[in-house]
């Protein structure tokens, strides 16, 4: 393994990951502040929000057909034309949601290009993980689990960029706000897409691609492959992504649009909270990935889960009470836990799957996890604390989340070990 060509391609995905999850994110935010009042303005508040949190789910609807159409491309042609390309769609895409036109324009025309745009968000997003995870990891050799984790520090940093973007343009006056302001963190997205698009040029392709195509081993139909050779970890990979998938929104959107709505915390100082806890996130996260690469990924994971679920309720508690300070202790306890876990389940699943289909695999796991929890994590959630009255429910569904991620996990901790046996581990030269 060439070290510094292992901390460049490292790095790369860091920059592109964390661009694209700063796309992703500013329209979470957005889904809980203003698309309600402006695409939906003749829902109630509360039928507002929900059908924001729709839109918000239709991308990752969409991240299993980006998995499969860049899973197919990544393997097929190469990692690194694919991540360029995803980088496109989404900073295209989330360019022209801020020139978008509102309802009170062009009537229900406008909430549906709103969806149009945020399908094309998630199929960028559902190929551009995988990707980013591969060509770190597949640089690193034995040192994938460390490396691979330089591609889920994009995560905390893009939602700090996110959350930082709209508590400046959150200073403006209401009016100007609902107005203009909500679209400066849109089109930001274009000078951020340039500066991803010139450091991912530099990166050279994946020596393991390399490898498989001078020795004419590329997949000729990975989808297929991964289903016929693979579904059981593709089944245990959706599961054991859960928490790394639903915690973000939990955070970023559920909690941000309950603790406007109904504790009474004004939209600036939840702004505020949600970027010391994505800062928070940034500062321990990488504790993980030395943590997860020294005990292994699994048995990391695991302690991390069990300790998130008794800290699960103190978050809620602390939120609830509507004071500021005991939210961000809240939500930084428990992001510590989660956050960890999250920096190691990039590695986890790449040593799962067979080099010829891992783009694939690991891309299907992640995002059909994205359509299935993610997404629906503040719609559910939110449908929940609506029909109950009481946030009881959500730290139910919290927590049944977390015991779903711990299961697979296990499950997919005895299938590495298989695959480890089974096969040599390949390093660079």
């Amino acid at each position: 393994m060439s070290t510094s060509k292992a901390r460049g391609a490292g790095i790369a995905s860091f920059v592109g990951t964390s661009i694209e999850w700063y796309d992703f994110y500013i329209y979470g935010t957005a889904s809980a502040l203003v698309f309600g009042k402006l695409f939906f303005p003749e829902a109630s508040p509360t039928a507002g929000v929900m059908a924001s949190f729709a839109t918000f789910w239709v991308g990752f609807l969409a991240r299993p057909l980006g998995g499969v159409v860049f899973g197919h491309l990544g393997d097929r042609i190469g990692r690194k034309g694919t991540l360029i390309t995803t980088l496109l769609l989404m900073g295209g895409a989330t360019t022209l949601v801020g020139v978008l036109p509102t309802y009170a324009s062009v009537g229900m025309a406008a909430p549906v290009l709103l969806a149009v745009l945020r399908l094309v968000q998630g199929i960028a997003v559902g190929g551009e993980w995988g990707g980013a995870v591969l060509i770190a990891a597949e640089h690193a050799g034995p040192k994938r689990i460390f490396y691979a984790a330089f591609a889920q520090q994009g995560s905390p940093a893009g939602s700090i960029l996110a959350t930082g973007m709209f508590a400046l343009v959150n200073l403006l006056p209401d009016d100007a706000f609902l107005s203009y302001g909500w679209r400066i963190p849109f089109l930001a997205s274009a000078v951020l897409l340039v500066i991803g698009l010139v450091i991912r040029l530099r990166v050279e392709e994946s020596p393991e691609f390399v490898r498989m195509r001078e020795q004419r081993e590329v997949a000729k139909l990975p989808v297929a492959e991964v289903f016929r050779t693979a579904w059981p970890l593709v089944l245990l990979g959706i599961g054991a992504s859960g928490v790394g998938i639903a915690s973000a929104y939990f955070t970023n959107t559920f909690i941000l649009s309950w603790a406007t709505t109904d504790l009474g915390i004004t939209k600036g100082t939840m702004l505020n909270v949600l970027l010391v806890v994505s800062v928070v996130q940034f500062v321990t996260q990488p504790v993980g990935a030395v943590l997860g690469q020294r005990w292994g990924a699994a048995k990391f994971m695991l302690a991390a889960f069990t300790v998130l679920i008794v800290m699960t309720p103190v978050t809620f508690l602390l939120v609830g009470t509507g004071s500021a300070p005991l939210a961000t202790l809240g939500l930084a306890l428990s992001i510590v836990f989660g956050g960890a876990s999250y920096a190691a389940l990039a590695g986890f699943l790449a040593e799962v799957f067979p080099a010829r289909v891992r783009y694939t695999g690991i891309s299907l796991s992640y995002q059909l996890c994205g359509a299935l929890i993610g997404g629906t994590t503040p719609l559910v959630a939110q449908a929940l604390l609506t029909w109950s009255g009481t946030i009881w429910l959500v730290v139910a569904q919290y927590i049944v989340i977390i015991l779903l991620t711990m299961a697979c996990v296990a499950g997919l901790r005895h299938r590495s070990a298989v695959a480890a046996k089974a096969r040599p581990v390949t390093t660079a030269a």
